[in-house]
């Protein structure tokens, strides 16, 4: 059952979509498929992503992720692919990249919830 978000929340999120891009799970399966090189960063909370994660993704969570990106990814221009339990805080997080500098942010619509349903590989 999803979810249910307050509506101020999705105010914000919505306004957030309207400047970044996504992309789809299944786009993220291609190109994970495809052995490109990619940034995956995980938003969720830490025990979230201990608990499992989209195969080499880092973790970074939505609470710590403006102030540690720079260590992490350096290059402003670098792709950088941001999922969170369903799109909303990944969206959020791409939002404040963008904000910081950063030009090829991408939010992973469906996140965790969508990749698990997919029945595609987990990582712990």
């Amino acid at each position: 059952m999803a979810k249910q978000h307050a509506p101020r929340f999705l105010a914000i999120v919505q306004d957030s979509k309207s400047r970044v891009r996504e992309c789809t799970i299944q786009d993220l399966k291609s190109r994970i498929d495809d052995q490109e090189k990619l940034t995956i960063i995980d938003v969720r909370e830490e025990s979230e992503f201990a608990a499992g994660h989209i195969p080499g993704a880092i973790h970074l969570g939505k609470g710590i992720i403006e102030r540690d990106i720079e260590s992490v990814v350096a290059d402003t221009n670098q792709e950088i692919l941001l999922y969170c339990g369903g799109g909303f805080r990944s969206v959020l997080a791409a939002d404040n990249l963008q904000r910081m500098g950063y030009q090829n942010v991408i939010s992973v619509d469906g996140g965790w919830r969508g990749w698990t349903e997919s029945g595609y590989p987990v990582a712990k």
